[in-house]
């Protein structure tokens, strides 16, 4: 993977990776997901030419959790809403956040530091990867981003840096050894009417190996 291969440190004071098992309150995975990474990744550098994969997550800072109260929007837009607006030529659309909403609960992860080992497929082979390689590389050096990278969701924005994978940091002396994380979100099947697809994550010494998005190890 010459000149596809790139390593990210992210940081920052939250984070919430949300469990979809969690219906109603908001329960964060225990370390950041590959897609969750791969947004970060899109939000510094998105070109239709490239597809960022992650290959490993090694997690820096020891896991600590903390609950919060955030104000949600309690209701979402019907389908039927605005298919009915376009056909009338009138209807309300929007959603108004002082009428509708609520307060709640969620268990965050804080204070948290990792570095993302990852590498892009050309989707146009008549590219070069080093072009796309070293404007990414360019653009994490100046901190521009097409915008703001965050933890999972908006207001916990994330702060990035370039890695070089040699100087990767050891992971905290809590995480060594073999954790086993259980399932974790790999990433959406978005050719698959958006289908999630999950993987086991086992964190080695800190670092979790992220198979292939279309492995044997990925499930739906």
């Amino acid at each position: 993977m010459k000149n596809t291969s790139i390593s990210l440190r992210l940081w920052g004071d939250y984070a919430c990776f949300t469990r979809p098992e969690m219906k109603v309150e908001r329960v964060s995975y225990d370390v950041i997901t590959p897609s969750a990474a791969r947004g970060v990744l899109e939000a510094i550098y998105w070109k239709p030419q490239i597809r960022w994969c992650i290959d490993r997550i090694h997690v820096l800072a020891p896991i600590r959790f903390m609950n919060i109260r955030r104000n949600e929007v309690a209701s979402k837009i019907a389908v039927n809403g605005p298919r009915k607006s376009m056909k009338d030529g009138k209807g309300r659309l929007g959603i108004y956040v002082d009428e509708d909403r609520q307060q709640r609960a969620a268990i965050v992860l804080r204070n948290v530091e990792y570095a993302i080992e990852a590498h892009f497929e050309l989707l146009n082979q008549t590219e070069h990867p080093k072009k796309h390689y070293e404007m990414f590389k360019r653009r994490v050096g100046k901190g521009q981003h097409f915008q703001q990278p965050y933890f999972g969701c908006r207001e916990f924005s994330c702060n990035y840096e370039w890695q070089d994978p040699a100087d990767i940091p050891h992971c905290p002396e809590s995480l060594q050894g073999q954790k086993d994380l259980g399932y974790m979100l790999h990433d959406i099947d978005f050719e698959e009417d958006c289908t999630p697809r999950f993987y086991r994550a086992v964190m080695n010494d800190g670092v979790i190996q992220v198979p292939p998005f279309h492995g044997n190890e990925v499930l739906s």
